[in-house]
């Protein structure tokens, strides 16, 4: 074990003086919290903001972007003509609609673009966009490719604009408070963590509905094809297109991000080194050729912020029971689970003795040894040294109506604002997405994917 590690280990062993919710940990013991956002807006000043892609993420982002002081709406771009005149219905018929993403690159009155397109589009527009002089929000995951990443992080770093991934699970309050705790060493020592993100609906297995008037003539598919191969025009193709690899990541690359960015938050990690999966179709045989189950198992090396420590993870677009999320961080002492902006914490404490009795060695010896076993035991360990401590459960709960959406946007803004920096930029967002990429690379390839998190490259 390296010095750095010890050094952190020695820091855990404080939880006695461990405030929690506001109180001594003794306090914590059983009771209820109500997390608090910590987003803060410092400035109202204008910010002029065009989206690309007015789908249904690209909807939700402009709707809660426009609910942060100061941000104004200027333009819409988008494949589809139905979307651009349902743009002009919704938000004003003085935005401005286009098909074409460089007409609002060129625009000299937009501050700041939502990229909300396919997979396939990110890092193109990104970097074009930051190259054109405009901050970017890019919707997770940041690229369609591992390779594409790079070219992200060097344009953000050559422009200094502000470029921040769209997984909100960055700024979410319950990942925000499980990195105090996780810090704080309330569950001892990492071990593994477990998280699933399951469905069992048609729409949560992107199964969207396609409008009657889907064709060549109301969608620009020339240009929405852009570096995948040639097909002819297909409307699943276009307003399904998580489920397609040519221009999606599937259930890996779509929500194993969302896990991803809220443990290397709470963990303060740069990623695994070793990365396989399986997956499947099982269910959802609609033309599909993305999997509707994945499984992942990923390992992360010890580093300064954490010890070595298993990651299990899965999706499941079938799933038989009501589906569910959740990501639990487990310990040597306790376990963390965090159900989306909800947060629960257990905690206990293993005796200092050894057990004696039961399932043990002690019933195979002759009697005479078993009564000076049982006399040397009793010598040796008092009675507190002999009991478990088990403490009833901590449990956090978000605000009515919070969304860790409007908390993600307000850091975006207020680093466009102020020039501050964001924590999820173009290197957190590859770190993410790479791995989650690299699930369905192991499916495909059936073998463990290699993974330099440092240098942000796969070995081999």
């Amino acid at each position: 074990m390296s010095n750095s590690r010890r050094d952190f280990i020695k820091k855990l062993s404080g939880t006695s003086a461990m405030v929690v919710g506001g109180v001594s940990l003794s306090e914590a013991y059983g009771k209820t919290f109500i997390l608090q956002s910590e987003a803060r807006i410092s400035s109202n000043d204008t910010i002029r903001i065009a989206l690309i892609g007015s789908g249904i993420i690209g909807h939700y982002d402009t709707d809660t972007a426009l609910k942060v002081p100061g941000v104004e709406l200027v333009a819409v771009c988008d494949l589809y003509t139905g979307r651009l005149e349902r743009a002009k219905e919704k938000w004003g018929k003085n935005i401005f609609t286009t098909k074409d993403y460089r007409e609002i690159l060129i625009r000299k009155d937009i501050d700041a673009v939502l990229i909300c397109t396919t997979d396939h589009w990110h890092d193109k527009i990104s970097i074009d966009a930051m190259k054109a002089g405009k901050h970017v929000y890019c919707e997770k995951p940041m690229v369609h490719h591992i390779d594409e990443g790079q070219a992200v992080i060097d344009t953000q770093k050559k422009t200094g604009k502000v470029f921040q991934v769209g997984s909100q699970r960055a700024s979410a309050v319950s990942v925000l408070e499980a990195k105090k705790y996780y810090e704080q060493g309330i569950i001892g020592e990492l071990t593994y963590i477990e998280a699933v993100n399951d469905r069992t609906s048609a729409n949560g297995a992107w199964q969207y509905t396609i409008p009657t008037d889907a064709s060549p003539q109301t969608v620009d598919w020339d240009k929405y094809i852009g570096d995948a191969p040639k097909t002819p025009f297909d409307a699943l193709k276009f307003f399904r297109w998580r489920n397609y690899k040519d221009f999606g990541t599937g259930v890996a690359g779509d929500l194993f991000v969302h896990i991803l960015t809220g443990v290397h938050v709470v963990t303060s990690s740069i990623g695994p080194s070793k990365i396989f999966a399986l997956g499947d179709l099982n269910y959802w045989k609609d033309g599909r050729d993305a999997y509707d189950l994945v499984t992942g198992m990923m390992y992360y090396p010890e580093r300064k912020t954490h010890p070595s420590f298993q990651l299990f993870t899965r999706v499941n677009l079938a799933d038989g029971g009501s589906g569910g999320s959740y990501t639990r961080l487990v310990g040597t002492e306790g376990v963390i689970e965090m159900r989306w902006n909800d947060l629960t914490i257990k905690h206990f404490k293993r005796p200092k003795a050894p057990e004696f009795g039961g399932y043990d060695s002690v019933m195979t010896f002759s009697e005479a040894q078993q009564i000076e076993a049982k006399k040397q035991y009793e010598a040796t360990y008092t009675k507190e040294d002999k009991e478990w401590k088990r403490y009833d459960d901590i449990v956090f709960k978000s605000p009515q109506g919070y969304d860790d959406r409007l908390d993600h946007f307000i850091g975006f803004f207020e680093a466009v604002r102020a020039g501050k920096t964001v924590v999820e930029d173009a290197s957190f967002g590859l770190r993410a997405a790479a791995p989650s990429i690299a699930c369905n690379m192991s499916v495909e390839q059936k073998k463990p994917i290699v993974w330099d998190a440092e240098k942000m490259k796969i070995i081999g």
